[in-house]
């Protein structure tokens, strides 16, 4: 990681939601979400809080050897999205503790807020990381 790396980096993020992103793309082969309401799917945000605390943070790594994995999530889904809003997710690196780095997240769809909490990743070297995947692979005869 490089010394730019440190609490304070601030990113937004747009995404115009599209059909592919409501709940019922979530998990085509479920017929309980086939059922459930077309709105921006709770899966999806988490998916792109994650994307915007990459971007945020990319440039500050030495990439793609070094990449970040999501460990922890804590946000709550307080409004529903349709399809054509745009989603802009703000994001702020609150905390660097070694490999661990934590931001708050905040989305809102131009009319509502839709979330805001705590996202959590962690730096990884992507080929240790892929070797070991490759072993859990091997040993589960897969």
């Amino acid at each position: 990681m490089k010394d730019s790396l440190k609490p304070g980096i601030e990113y937004n993020f747009s995404f115009t939601i599209t059909k592919s992103k409501l709940v019922p793309a979530l998990y085509p082969e479920s017929d309980e979400f086939q059922g459930m309401p077309n709105v921006f799917a709770t899966g999806y945000m988490v998916g792109l809080i994650e994307w915007t605390c990459i971007q945020a943070i990319n440039p500050h790594l030495n990439w793609p050897e070094e990449q970040t994995v999501g460990t922890h999530i804590n946000v709550s889904h307080v409004a529903a999205t349709p399809a054509g809003l745009t989603v802009t997710v703000k994001t702020k690196l609150v905390e660097v503790d070694g490999k661990r780095l934590v931001f708050d997240v905040e989305a809102h769809d131009n009319l509502d807020i839709i979330t805001r909490g705590k996202h959590e990743r962690f730096i990884i070297n992507k080929e240790k990381f892929d070797n070991r995947m490759n072993g859990k692979l091997k040993k589960a005869g897969i």
